[in-house]
């Protein structure tokens, strides 16, 4: 079975939105994906502050504001049709939204962008809120992504994304295992921000830098580094964990760079050391806008290298839309009813088949 899908996904870096085109495929339960076309929409300055703040409008205005944010994936995924020539070429839609509430411990998440909108904008089925059942059963409701990890990306070992938030997921046979290990790339651009830059591009600052080790003692010793996963960081707890640490600090920026890019490294090593490969070696693969950030590689490589475990950046392309893809994936799981979320990973009491359909005509 063949399906086209328009993927939407908005992560916690708010470097805007990302729409993949992408053709799956599934014969005799093996599934495999094409990368048609994709798209990283810039967010605006005011939806910037919009999304950045959602959760401290009242409740009339957070309201407002998640039928608008629906609005406006619905129009940006018109344009997005109309630029490519994609009418009557797309199947459904899967859309993430932009997380702005997230407590799994009340048994509550909210992604903003109203699937219904989103429907009535494009005319096409929309499939939303793809979190909210695994919360629900008592899930942490993330990671999400490693339905993807086992479906599409079978051939590594663990499977890193490092966006606004690092998270890994770790593949034992069949086993599937994922968390949030760190906060990555919000801190970092938020202290690029305060040079004047959108984020540090290829690592640039960071690499000027130097240690500062008390910072680095004391970024690592936050008590979400002690939980056994399965475990996840919500925008505000991730920014809780390290923002009061560095943005009070009066050390130069460039050595604040360099030590919070030395300290995702060194999680996300803990992490794998947590999870050994039990092999001569093993790989893992890079993707999302760390990716791109040359010197928290080089930083990654070193730190994993003790432990056999190889580095793989693909192409430009599965590094910036892989989320996009699995949102598609999931969409399409969710469209043939069967299970899209893992309870091995999130923690809750069953596998989920996880959204809501709207039907735009």
């Amino acid at each position: 079975m063949v399906y086209k899908v328009i993927g939407l996904m908005s992560g916690s870096s708010l470097d805007g939105l990302d729409i993949a085109h992408v053709q799956l495929e599934e014969v005799r339960g093996k599934w495999s994906c094409e990368l048609l076309h994709g798209e990283c929409i810039p967010y605006s300055d005011k939806w910037l502050q919009d999304l950045r703040y959602a959760k401290d409008q009242h409740v009339g205005d957070f309201l407002k504001l998640n039928t608008a944010y629906g609005r406006y994936l619905g129009t940006a995924v018109n344009a997005f049709i109309e630029k490519h020539e994609l009418a009557h070429q797309v199947h459904f839609i899967a859309s993430h939204g932009h997380t702005v509430f997230h407590e799994p411990e009340h048994n509550t998440t909210c992604q903003i962008g109203d699937g219904a909108t989103i429907a009535a904008v494009t005319g096409l089925p929309v499939i939303s809120d793809l979190r909210a059942m695994d919360v629900a059963l008592g899930g942490q409701g993330a990671p999400i992504v490693p339905i993807g990890d086992k479906l599409l990306f079978g051939d590594y070992d663990y499977l890193l994304n490092i966006g606004g938030i690092a998270n890994i997921t770790v593949r034992k046979g069949e086993e599937v295992l994922a968390f949030d290990v760190c906060p990555a790339n919000q801190i970092l651009n938020t202290l690029a921000e305060k040079e004047g830059k959108t984020m540090d591009e290829g690592g640039a600052m960071a690499a000027r830098g130097g240690l500062i080790g008390d910072v680095l003692d004391e970024l690592n010793n936050a008590d979400y580094y002690k939980l056994p996963a399965p475990k996840s960081l919500s925008n505000e707890m991730a920014r809780d964990l390290v923002f009061p640490k560095l943005l009070e600090s009066d050390h130069n920026i460039y050595d604040l760079l360099h030590t919070v890019t030395v300290h995702i490294a060194k999680q996300i090593a803990i992490a794998v050391k947590q999870h050994p490969h039990g092999k001569d070696s093993a790989n893992l693969l890079v993707t999302g806008g760390g990716a791109f950030n040359t010197f928290l590689i080089m930083q990654l490589e070193k730190a994993l290298a003790p432990l056999n475990v190889h580095v793989q950046v693909p192409d430009a392309g599965l590094v910036k839309y892989k989320e996009a893809i699995v949102m598609a994936l999931i969409g399409a799981l969710r469209w043939r009813e069967e299970e899209n979320v893992l309870s091995s990973v999130t923690g809750a009491t069953r596998d989920s088949v996880g959204g809501a359909i709207w039907l735009g005509k």
